[in-house]
């Protein structure tokens, strides 16, 4: 029985590795979890969690090589601290664990910084990408945000090293503070208010200032063997509230084989791109699973099962996608251990 261990993940690793334990093939895994909060829900899909450590650079890699070794892993799934693990990914190697992530440094570095993969993007003729600033100073901020406004843009901003939509934030001219309160958080800041707050400092992180895209947004998740070359791709569009169809749009196959091509991703990774204007231009890449694949995977395509056989060598038929589907999803109950001390361990299967 093959173990597999997902180190510090998001909420919806409870369904990736039931997804992994649930395969038609009735092939038995053995899954293992870690994370800061012995609580936190995506343990409560593991036949072993154990509380992970606050730990940066090399020595969290020593880390996770000394679970691996303990535990005797055959896959490990990682989300935190990637580029850091590539980097000292041979060290896995020489004690038989294999990783599922993308060995190619140089690429992990650029699709981490988001302005750095447009650039590596441009001119490559794969995806149109946003009009764009990369600025550090209230005085940077405001040349950029004018310029695009100047085009008749609207403008956004976020972080460049931000993950899903930490510090995203779209500029509106004027807002009714007094409305808002009664009503729905949103991410709207005016340009006067944003220009308060990034002046209060000489300079700040990295920002992108860009244009808004107002069209249709889509991820397309994506599964590729070892070597990165595309086995599915498939979009999901997302919708209105929880809303998601599973849509077959020719273009952003197109856009996802050129990618593909160009940068031989492996195993898994998500593609999102937003339309402007009839123009799909690209977001971002995540070289990793995405928080929404358990939709994607409702086309029929067990796509953590099938890159974990990607990453063992292992050969499995790639069923063809079923699309048009509309799907959403609801919260359910679960009990949840209440004393790691009482039974350090969670030996269950949900």
């Amino acid at each position: 029985m093959k173990r597999i261990w997902f180190n510090r993940w998001f909420s919806v690793a409870y369904h990736y590795m039931n997804m992994i334990r649930n395969n038609t093939y009735g092939e038995r895994f053995e899954l293992y979890g870690t994370h800061p909060n012995i609580q936190h829900m995506s343990l409560q899909a593991c036949d072993h969690a154990e509380t992970e450590p606050e730990l940066e650079g090399f020595e969290y890699v020593e880390f996770c090589l000394s679970f691996c070794k303990r535990h005797r892993i055959d896959v490990f799934i990682p989300r935190l601290k990637m580029l850091e693990i590539a980097k000292y990914v041979d060290l896995f190697d020489q004690i038989g664990t294999k990783v599922m992530l993308c060995r190619d440094t140089e690429l992990m570095e650029n699709l981490m910084e988001k302005d750095l993969f447009y650039e590596s993007v441009r001119g490559k003729q794969i995806v149109e990408i946003p009009e764009y600033y990369v600025v550090n100073t209230a005085v940077a901020f405001k040349e950029a945000y004018e310029s695009l406004t100047s085009k008749g843009l609207k403008v956004c901003f976020k972080p460049t090293n931000a993950e899903g939509g930490m510090g995203f934030r779209i500029i509106v001219e004027e807002q009714n503070r007094l409305e808002e309160l009664y009503g729905w958080v949103n991410l709207n800041i005016t340009f006067e208010q944003a220009y308060e707050a990034f002046s209060s400092q000489e300079t700040f992180e990295d920002i992108m200032v860009m244009e808004l895209l107002e069209g249709n947004e889509y991820s397309i998740d994506c599964l590729a063997s070892a070597d990165g070359e595309l086995q599915a791709a498939i979009p999901r569009r997302k919708e209105a509230g929880r809303l998601y169809l599973l849509e077959d749009v020719p273009e952003l196959l197109e856009i996802s084989r050129r990618f593909a091509a160009e940068y031989r991703i492996p195993y898994v990774y998500n593609i999102q791109v937003k339309y402007n204007n009839g123009i799909p231009k690209l977001l971002e890449i995540n070289p990793r699973m995405s928080g929404g694949l358990y939709i994607t995977c409702l086309s029929g395509v067990n796509i953590p099962y099938l890159a974990v056989k990607a990453v063992l060598g292992e050969a499995v038929a790639i069923p063809v996608p079923q699309l048009g589907i509309t799907a959403s999803y609801v919260e359910q109950p679960i009990v949840l251990m209440t004393s790691e001390a009482a039974q350090p361990e969670l030996e269950k299967s949900i």
